[in-house]
Protein backbone atom coordinates (compact mmCIF):
# COMPACT_ATOMS: atom_id res chain seq x y z
CA UNK A 1 0.00 0.00 0.00
CA UNK A 2 1.43 3.56 -1.13
CA UNK A 3 1.64 6.16 1.46
CA UNK A 4 -0.74 9.59 0.20
CA UNK A 5 1.91 11.79 0.02
CA UNK A 6 0.08 13.88 -1.92
CA UNK A 7 -2.57 14.34 0.23
CA UNK A 8 -0.56 14.99 3.18
CA UNK A 9 1.34 17.56 0.68
CA UNK A 10 -2.02 19.05 -0.05
CA UNK A 11 -3.03 18.86 3.62
CA UNK A 12 0.49 20.95 5.09
CA UNK A 13 -0.27 23.33 2.62
CA UNK A 14 -3.46 24.35 3.60
CA UNK A 15 -2.95 24.32 7.04
CA UNK A 16 0.48 26.51 6.35
CA UNK A 17 -1.55 28.78 4.68
CA UNK A 18 -4.83 28.88 7.18
CA UNK A 19 -2.21 29.47 10.01
CA UNK A 20 -0.91 32.75 7.63
CA UNK A 21 -4.02 33.49 6.41
CA UNK A 22 -6.47 33.53 9.79
CA UNK A 23 -5.46 36.81 10.53
CA UNK A 24 -5.27 39.09 7.91
CA UNK A 25 -8.92 37.23 7.02
CA UNK A 26 -9.81 37.97 10.90
CA UNK A 27 -9.41 41.51 10.17
CA UNK A 28 -10.99 42.11 7.24
CA UNK A 29 -14.34 39.78 8.71
CA UNK A 30 -14.00 42.16 11.23
CA UNK A 31 -13.89 45.19 9.09
CA UNK A 32 -16.67 44.01 7.05
CA UNK A 33 -18.84 42.83 9.76
CA UNK A 34 -18.34 46.70 12.12
CA UNK A 35 -21.43 49.06 11.22
CA UNK A 36 -20.43 52.32 9.39
CA UNK A 37 -21.74 55.06 11.03
CA UNK A 38 -22.79 58.43 9.59
CA UNK A 39 -21.74 61.59 11.55
CA UNK A 40 -22.00 65.32 11.87
CA UNK A 41 -19.65 67.27 14.67
CA UNK A 42 -19.97 69.52 17.21
CA UNK A 43 -19.62 73.72 15.85
CA UNK A 44 -19.53 76.79 17.43
CA UNK A 45 -22.23 79.19 16.26
CA UNK A 46 -25.57 81.20 17.64
CA UNK A 47 -28.12 79.50 18.86
CA UNK A 48 -32.03 80.91 18.84
CA UNK A 49 -34.56 79.19 19.86
CA UNK A 50 -37.89 79.67 18.23
CA UNK A 51 -41.68 78.37 18.88
CA UNK A 52 -43.16 77.84 15.36
CA UNK A 53 -46.92 78.55 14.38
CA UNK A 54 -49.13 79.41 11.74
CA UNK A 55 -51.59 82.64 11.82
CA UNK A 56 -54.18 84.61 9.98
CA UNK A 57 -53.65 88.61 8.96
CA UNK A 58 -56.40 91.17 10.04
CA UNK A 59 -56.42 94.46 10.91
CA UNK A 60 -56.06 95.70 14.11
CA UNK A 61 -60.13 97.43 13.81
CA UNK A 62 -62.73 96.47 11.41
CA UNK A 63 -65.88 98.28 11.51
CA UNK A 64 -68.78 96.69 9.81
CA UNK A 65 -70.72 99.68 8.29
CA UNK A 66 -74.71 98.90 8.12
CA UNK A 67 -78.34 100.47 7.13
CA UNK A 68 -80.52 101.31 9.76
CA UNK A 69 -83.19 102.50 7.07
CA UNK A 70 -84.44 100.19 4.42
CA UNK A 71 -84.93 101.17 0.36
CA UNK A 72 -83.12 101.09 -2.98
CA UNK A 73 -79.92 101.73 -3.25
CA UNK A 74 -79.77 104.95 -5.12
CA UNK A 75 -76.22 105.50 -5.68
CA UNK A 76 -72.83 104.47 -4.26
CA UNK A 77 -69.44 106.21 -4.05
CA UNK A 78 -66.78 103.91 -2.86
CA UNK A 79 -65.04 100.79 -4.11
CA UNK A 80 -63.00 98.07 -2.47
CA UNK A 81 -59.59 99.23 -1.31
CA UNK A 82 -61.09 103.01 -1.63
CA UNK A 83 -59.25 104.91 1.32
CA UNK A 84 -62.11 106.99 2.83
CA UNK A 85 -62.26 109.87 5.60
CA UNK A 86 -64.85 109.99 8.79
CA UNK A 87 -67.93 111.27 7.96
CA UNK A 88 -67.35 110.90 3.81
CA UNK A 89 -70.14 109.71 1.88
CA UNK A 90 -70.28 105.90 0.76
CA UNK A 91 -73.48 105.65 -0.59
CA UNK A 92 -77.20 107.13 -0.40
CA UNK A 93 -80.85 105.16 -0.36
CA UNK A 94 -83.23 106.44 -2.00
CA UNK A 95 -84.79 109.52 0.49
CA UNK A 96 -88.39 109.93 -1.20
CA UNK A 97 -90.04 108.50 1.35
CA UNK A 98 -88.40 109.31 4.21
CA UNK A 99 -88.50 112.90 2.60
CA UNK A 100 -92.54 112.26 2.45
CA UNK A 101 -92.35 111.44 6.45
CA UNK A 102 -90.52 114.48 7.17
CA UNK A 103 -93.02 116.83 5.57
CA UNK A 104 -96.04 115.31 7.14
CA UNK A 105 -94.52 115.74 10.32
CA UNK A 106 -93.37 119.31 9.87
CA UNK A 107 -97.01 120.10 8.82
CA UNK A 108 -98.77 117.94 11.86
CA UNK A 109 -95.75 120.18 14.40
CA UNK A 110 -97.12 123.27 12.93
CA UNK A 111 -100.83 122.02 13.36
CA UNK A 112 -100.32 121.84 17.18
CA UNK A 113 -98.47 124.30 17.62
CA UNK A 114 -101.25 126.50 15.98
CA UNK A 115 -103.73 124.51 18.09
CA UNK A 116 -101.22 125.79 21.49
CA UNK A 117 -102.50 129.26 20.54
CA UNK A 118 -105.79 128.78 19.77
CA UNK A 119 -106.47 127.04 23.40
CA UNK A 120 -104.15 130.04 25.12
CA UNK A 121 -106.64 132.35 23.50
CA UNK A 122 -109.57 130.85 24.64
CA UNK A 123 -107.89 130.86 28.39
CA UNK A 124 -107.06 133.94 28.52
CA UNK A 125 -110.60 134.49 27.32
CA UNK A 126 -111.86 132.34 30.32
CA UNK A 127 -109.42 133.90 32.62
CA UNK A 128 -110.90 137.61 31.75
CA UNK A 129 -114.79 136.18 32.25
CA UNK A 130 -113.83 134.71 35.08
CA UNK A 131 -111.99 138.21 36.75
CA UNK A 132 -114.73 140.44 35.51
CA UNK A 133 -117.62 138.13 37.02
CA UNK A 134 -115.31 138.17 40.69
CA UNK A 135 -115.69 141.92 39.84
CA UNK A 136 -119.32 142.12 39.83
CA UNK A 137 -119.76 139.83 42.31
CA UNK A 138 -117.49 142.00 45.00
CA UNK A 139 -119.76 145.05 43.89
CA UNK A 140 -123.10 143.10 44.30
CA UNK A 141 -123.52 139.07 45.12
CA UNK A 142 -127.53 139.51 43.37
CA UNK A 143 -125.37 140.21 40.09
CA UNK A 144 -123.73 136.47 39.58
CA UNK A 145 -124.95 133.20 41.10
CA UNK A 146 -123.27 130.99 42.50
CA UNK A 147 -123.63 128.52 39.84
CA UNK A 148 -122.58 130.82 37.22
CA UNK A 149 -118.83 131.18 39.22
CA UNK A 150 -118.40 127.76 38.98
CA UNK A 151 -119.30 127.87 35.47
CA UNK A 152 -116.54 130.72 35.04
CA UNK A 153 -114.13 128.85 37.15
CA UNK A 154 -114.26 125.21 35.60
CA UNK A 155 -114.40 126.51 31.91
CA UNK A 156 -111.03 128.33 32.96
CA UNK A 157 -109.41 124.80 34.59
CA UNK A 158 -110.51 123.05 31.47
CA UNK A 159 -108.69 125.12 29.14
CA UNK A 160 -105.58 125.25 30.94
CA UNK A 161 -105.77 121.14 30.91
CA UNK A 162 -106.24 121.52 26.83
CA UNK A 163 -103.40 123.53 26.92
CA UNK A 164 -101.48 121.09 28.71
CA UNK A 165 -103.05 118.25 26.76
CA UNK A 166 -101.91 120.86 23.60
CA UNK A 167 -98.27 121.34 24.31
CA UNK A 168 -97.72 117.85 24.55
CA UNK A 169 -98.97 117.07 21.71
CA UNK A 170 -96.37 119.53 19.89
CA UNK A 171 -93.09 117.57 21.77
CA UNK A 172 -94.73 114.49 20.47
CA UNK A 173 -94.76 116.31 17.04
CA UNK A 174 -91.54 117.54 17.31
CA UNK A 175 -90.08 114.09 18.51
CA UNK A 176 -91.84 112.44 15.49
CA UNK A 177 -90.45 115.05 13.37
CA UNK A 178 -86.72 114.44 14.87
CA UNK A 179 -87.16 110.55 13.75
CA UNK A 180 -88.30 111.63 10.24
CA UNK A 181 -85.27 113.69 10.37
CA UNK A 182 -82.77 111.06 11.28
CA UNK A 183 -84.18 108.03 9.52
CA UNK A 184 -83.32 110.60 6.10
CA UNK A 185 -80.15 111.62 7.24
CA UNK A 186 -79.73 107.66 7.65
CA UNK A 187 -80.10 107.54 4.03
CA UNK A 188 -77.12 109.04 3.03
CA UNK A 189 -74.29 105.85 4.48
CA UNK A 190 -71.23 107.83 6.07
CA UNK A 191 -67.88 106.52 7.16
CA UNK A 192 -67.74 106.28 10.66
CA UNK A 193 -63.89 106.20 11.20
CA UNK A 194 -61.03 107.20 8.44
CA UNK A 195 -59.92 103.64 7.03
CA UNK A 196 -59.96 101.68 3.67
CA UNK A 197 -63.31 100.08 2.39
CA UNK A 198 -61.87 96.17 2.56
CA UNK A 199 -65.35 94.76 1.82
CA UNK A 200 -68.43 96.08 -0.36
CA UNK A 201 -71.58 93.85 -0.26
CA UNK A 202 -74.02 96.28 -1.69
CA UNK A 203 -74.29 96.93 -5.86
CA UNK A 204 -76.52 99.74 -7.06
CA UNK A 205 -80.07 99.08 -7.24
CA UNK A 206 -80.25 96.69 -4.46
CA UNK A 207 -82.68 96.95 -2.10
CA UNK A 208 -82.06 97.06 1.64
CA UNK A 209 -84.50 95.29 4.09
CA UNK A 210 -83.64 96.31 7.73
CA UNK A 211 -86.64 95.77 9.72
CA UNK A 212 -85.12 92.57 11.35
CA UNK A 213 -81.95 92.45 11.06
CA UNK A 214 -79.33 95.50 10.27
CA UNK A 215 -77.66 94.65 6.72
CA UNK A 216 -73.94 95.22 6.61
CA UNK A 217 -72.80 97.11 3.23
CA UNK A 218 -68.91 97.94 4.21
CA UNK A 219 -66.38 96.73 6.19
CA UNK A 220 -63.51 99.80 6.52
CA UNK A 221 -60.78 99.10 8.45
CA UNK A 222 -58.49 102.42 10.03
CA UNK A 223 -55.26 102.49 10.59
CA UNK A 224 -53.85 99.33 8.51
CA UNK A 225 -50.69 101.26 7.81
CA UNK A 226 -49.92 101.77 10.75
CA UNK A 227 -50.35 98.22 12.29
CA UNK A 228 -51.48 94.81 11.70
CA UNK A 229 -52.43 92.22 13.47
CA UNK A 230 -51.12 88.10 12.95
CA UNK A 231 -53.64 85.88 14.94
CA UNK A 232 -51.89 82.64 15.64
CA UNK A 233 -52.77 79.22 17.45
CA UNK A 234 -50.22 78.15 19.94
CA UNK A 235 -50.04 74.86 22.13
CA UNK A 236 -50.61 74.92 25.43
CA UNK A 237 -47.38 73.07 25.79
CA UNK A 238 -45.66 76.77 24.24
CA UNK A 239 -47.99 79.01 26.08
CA UNK A 240 -45.21 79.34 29.11
CA UNK A 241 -42.28 80.14 25.96
CA UNK A 242 -44.44 82.36 24.83
CA UNK A 243 -45.45 84.62 28.16
CA UNK A 244 -41.90 84.60 28.80
CA UNK A 245 -41.10 85.76 25.40
CA UNK A 246 -44.02 88.63 25.89
CA UNK A 247 -42.00 89.56 29.44
CA UNK A 248 -38.94 90.01 27.83
CA UNK A 249 -40.24 91.98 24.74
CA UNK A 250 -38.29 89.50 22.83
CA UNK A 251 -39.06 89.76 18.49
CA UNK A 252 -41.28 87.61 16.77
CA UNK A 253 -40.57 86.98 12.66
CA UNK A 254 -42.58 85.97 10.04
CA UNK A 255 -43.19 85.27 6.45
CA UNK A 256 -46.25 85.36 4.39
CA UNK A 257 -46.19 83.57 0.66
CA UNK A 258 -47.07 86.40 -1.22
CA UNK A 259 -43.55 88.01 -0.26
CA UNK A 260 -41.38 84.82 0.22
CA UNK A 261 -38.19 86.67 0.31
CA UNK A 262 -39.58 89.19 2.66
CA UNK A 263 -39.01 88.74 6.41
CA UNK A 264 -41.51 90.59 8.57
CA UNK A 265 -40.97 91.38 12.49
CA UNK A 266 -42.95 92.10 15.42
CA UNK A 267 -44.14 91.69 18.81
CA UNK A 268 -46.24 89.76 20.73
CA UNK A 269 -49.79 92.16 21.72
CA UNK A 270 -51.61 90.05 23.39
CA UNK A 271 -51.85 86.36 24.70
CA UNK A 272 -56.00 85.23 24.96
CA UNK A 273 -57.69 83.44 27.31
CA UNK A 274 -60.21 81.72 25.12
CA UNK A 275 -59.08 78.36 24.75
CA UNK A 276 -59.91 76.22 21.70
CA UNK A 277 -60.07 72.25 21.72
CA UNK A 278 -59.58 70.37 18.41
CA UNK A 279 -59.28 66.47 19.14
CA UNK A 280 -58.05 67.11 22.61
CA UNK A 281 -55.40 69.30 21.19
CA UNK A 282 -55.92 72.62 23.24
CA UNK A 283 -54.65 76.47 21.96
CA UNK A 284 -54.94 79.40 22.79
CA UNK A 285 -54.99 82.58 20.41
CA UNK A 286 -51.72 84.90 20.34
CA UNK A 287 -52.14 88.51 18.76
CA UNK A 288 -48.85 89.31 16.91
CA UNK A 289 -48.75 93.34 16.54
CA UNK A 290 -46.62 94.35 12.68
CA UNK A 291 -46.21 97.43 11.33
CA UNK A 292 -47.49 97.72 8.07
CA UNK A 293 -46.35 101.01 5.86
CA UNK A 294 -46.09 99.77 2.20
CA UNK A 295 -49.56 98.26 2.77
CA UNK A 296 -48.19 93.98 1.99
CA UNK A 297 -49.84 92.57 4.88
CA UNK A 298 -53.43 92.16 3.58
CA UNK A 299 -56.28 90.81 5.45
CA UNK A 300 -57.04 86.98 5.94
CA UNK A 301 -52.91 86.00 4.30
CA UNK A 302 -51.31 83.36 6.29
CA UNK A 303 -48.33 84.09 8.28
CA UNK A 304 -45.57 81.34 8.96
CA UNK A 305 -44.47 82.76 13.08
CA UNK A 306 -41.17 81.88 14.50
CA UNK A 307 -41.64 83.23 18.17
CA UNK A 308 -38.39 83.81 19.97
CA UNK A 309 -38.67 82.93 23.36
CA UNK A 310 -34.58 82.68 24.42
CA UNK A 311 -31.67 85.58 24.09
CA UNK A 312 -29.13 84.34 21.13
CA UNK A 313 -26.98 82.25 22.75
CA UNK A 314 -23.14 81.91 21.43
CA UNK A 315 -21.26 78.55 21.77
CA UNK A 316 -20.84 74.94 21.03
CA UNK A 317 -23.44 73.65 19.42
CA UNK A 318 -25.01 69.67 18.64
CA UNK A 319 -26.23 68.37 16.04
CA UNK A 320 -30.26 67.74 16.75
CA UNK A 321 -29.75 63.84 14.93
CA UNK A 322 -27.02 63.22 17.34
CA UNK A 323 -29.46 63.68 20.27
CA UNK A 324 -32.37 61.77 18.45
CA UNK A 325 -30.00 58.87 17.61
CA UNK A 326 -30.59 55.84 19.76
CA UNK A 327 -27.97 52.74 19.06
CA UNK A 328 -28.64 49.09 19.08
CA UNK A 329 -27.52 46.85 21.93
CA UNK A 330 -24.68 45.40 20.04
CA UNK A 331 -23.51 48.45 18.78
CA UNK A 332 -22.59 49.93 22.17
CA UNK A 333 -19.22 49.11 24.56
CA UNK A 334 -20.32 46.73 27.37
CA UNK A 335 -19.14 49.38 30.43
CA UNK A 336 -22.27 51.85 28.41
CA UNK A 337 -25.22 48.99 27.98
CA UNK A 338 -26.49 49.90 30.42
CA UNK A 339 -27.73 52.92 29.75
CA UNK A 340 -29.63 50.95 26.87
CA UNK A 341 -31.10 48.66 29.18
CA UNK A 342 -32.59 50.95 31.79
CA UNK A 343 -34.76 52.74 28.48
CA UNK A 344 -35.50 49.54 26.66
CA UNK A 345 -37.30 48.41 29.93
CA UNK A 346 -38.95 51.29 30.84
CA UNK A 347 -39.89 50.86 26.83
CA UNK A 348 -41.10 47.52 27.53
CA UNK A 349 -43.16 48.10 30.42
CA UNK A 350 -44.87 50.98 28.37
CA UNK A 351 -45.92 49.10 25.61
CA UNK A 352 -47.12 45.70 27.71
CA UNK A 353 -48.94 47.12 30.99
CA UNK A 354 -52.09 48.87 29.23
CA UNK A 355 -54.29 46.66 31.51
CA UNK A 356 -53.37 49.03 34.24
CA UNK A 357 -52.39 51.98 33.02
CA UNK A 358 -53.69 54.54 34.92
CA UNK A 359 -52.74 53.09 38.37
CA UNK A 360 -48.75 52.80 37.60
CA UNK A 361 -49.00 56.61 35.63
CA UNK A 362 -46.83 58.76 37.26
CA UNK A 363 -47.45 61.26 39.53
CA UNK A 364 -47.15 65.15 39.03
CA UNK A 365 -43.91 65.41 41.33
CA UNK A 366 -42.51 62.46 39.22
CA UNK A 367 -43.85 63.93 35.93
CA UNK A 368 -41.92 67.42 37.09
CA UNK A 369 -39.02 65.94 37.95
CA UNK A 370 -38.40 64.25 35.10
CA UNK A 371 -39.06 67.26 33.48
CA UNK A 372 -36.35 69.42 35.16
CA UNK A 373 -34.05 66.82 33.98
CA UNK A 374 -34.87 66.47 30.66
CA UNK A 375 -31.96 68.49 29.33
CA UNK A 376 -29.48 65.81 30.74
CA UNK A 377 -29.23 63.19 27.53
CA UNK A 378 -26.49 61.08 25.98
CA UNK A 379 -24.57 61.34 22.77
CA UNK A 380 -22.56 58.54 21.32
CA UNK A 381 -19.16 59.06 19.88
CA UNK A 382 -16.71 55.87 17.84
CA UNK A 383 -14.55 53.96 20.25
CA UNK A 384 -12.96 51.27 17.95
CA UNK A 385 -15.88 49.11 17.06
CA UNK A 386 -18.13 49.98 19.42
CA UNK A 387 -19.81 53.28 20.32
CA UNK A 388 -19.28 54.94 23.98
CA UNK A 389 -21.83 57.45 25.36
CA UNK A 390 -20.94 60.90 26.39
CA UNK A 391 -23.28 62.33 29.07
CA UNK A 392 -24.61 65.95 28.19
CA UNK A 393 -26.62 68.61 29.85
CA UNK A 394 -28.81 70.48 26.36
CA UNK A 395 -30.09 74.19 26.43
CA UNK A 396 -32.14 76.27 24.10
CA UNK A 397 -32.45 74.66 20.67
CA UNK A 398 -32.98 75.86 17.14
CA UNK A 399 -34.12 73.98 13.96
CA UNK A 400 -30.64 72.56 13.77
CA UNK A 401 -28.64 72.79 16.69
CA UNK A 402 -28.99 72.41 20.22
CA UNK A 403 -27.08 74.55 22.97
CA UNK A 404 -24.23 72.76 24.81
CA UNK A 405 -24.71 73.51 28.48
CA UNK A 406 -22.21 71.04 30.47
CA UNK A 407 -20.52 67.98 28.85
CA UNK A 408 -17.21 66.99 27.42
CA UNK A 409 -17.40 67.46 24.27
CA UNK A 410 -15.03 69.47 22.28
CA UNK A 411 -15.09 71.89 19.04
CA UNK A 412 -14.89 69.68 15.98
CA UNK A 413 -15.67 66.48 17.99
CA UNK A 414 -17.63 63.98 15.25
CA UNK A 415 -20.67 62.37 17.33
CA UNK A 416 -22.60 59.54 15.75
CA UNK A 417 -25.99 60.80 14.08
CA UNK A 418 -26.77 57.15 12.09
CA UNK A 419 -25.84 54.10 10.63
CA UNK A 420 -25.04 53.99 6.95
CA UNK A 421 -26.91 51.75 5.06
CA UNK A 422 -26.13 49.22 2.23
CA UNK A 423 -22.25 48.90 2.72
Amino acid sequence: MRFPWKTLLFLALLAVGGFFGYTPAKEAWEKYTTPKFRTAEVTRGTIISVVDATGTVQPVQSVTVGSFVSGPIEAIYVDFNDVVKKGQLLAKIDPRLYEANVARDRATLATQRANVARVKAELQRAINDEKRAIALRQQNKDFISDAEMDQFRFNRMALEAQLIVAEASVEQAEGNLKNSEANLEYTEIRSPVDGIVINRKIDPGQTLAAQFQTPELFVVAPDMRSRMHIVASVDEADIGLIRRAQERKLPVHFTVDAYPDDLFTGEIHQIRMSSTTVQNVVTYPVIVAAPNPELKLLPGMTASISFQVEEPREGLRIPNAALRFYPSREMVRPEDRALLEGAEGENRRNATDTTDSAREAPSAMAKAEARRNRNRRHVWVQEGKYLRAIEVRTGPHDHKYTALEAGDLYEGQQLVVGVKRGE
